[in-house]
């Protein structure tokens, strides 16, 4: 996997509103949260090497909401705007996984 390094405006996101706020319905985000995940300085986006996702450049977000909560996402982008797909709270060893990634920038 590689690790992708721009940054994201949150004006920059789109979604389909109708699938998506179901889908935050049923995962306890808001779009807000979101965006944060996407707008945090530690945030790791992956290119998966995966032959699934690569064929449909779906990309991989690990970012922190302003508020802790780890947030996990799907998405794809045309290199203006970002189309998230799904999304959802982070498993014990993604949170692990962004912890060790965010201390490797930090230099500990």
């Amino acid at each position: 996997m590689s690790t992708e390094t721009s940054r994201i405006e949150p004006a920059e996101i789109t979604t389909d509103q109708v699938a998506h706020l179901a889908h935050l319905a049923r995962i306890n985000l808001t779009q807000q949260e979101i965006e944060e995940s996407f707008e945090d300085p530690f945030a790791v986006r992956l290119l998966p090497d995966s032959p699934r996702f690569a064929a449909q450049a779906r990309y991989f977000n690990l970012g922190m909401t302003a508020g802790g909560v780890g947030v996990f996402s799907v998405y794809r982008t045309n290199g203006r705007q970002i189309r998230v797909l799904a999304t959802r709270v982070f498993e014990p060893e993604e949170r692990f996984f962004y912890q060790r990634k965010m201390n490797q920038s930090l230099g500990q």
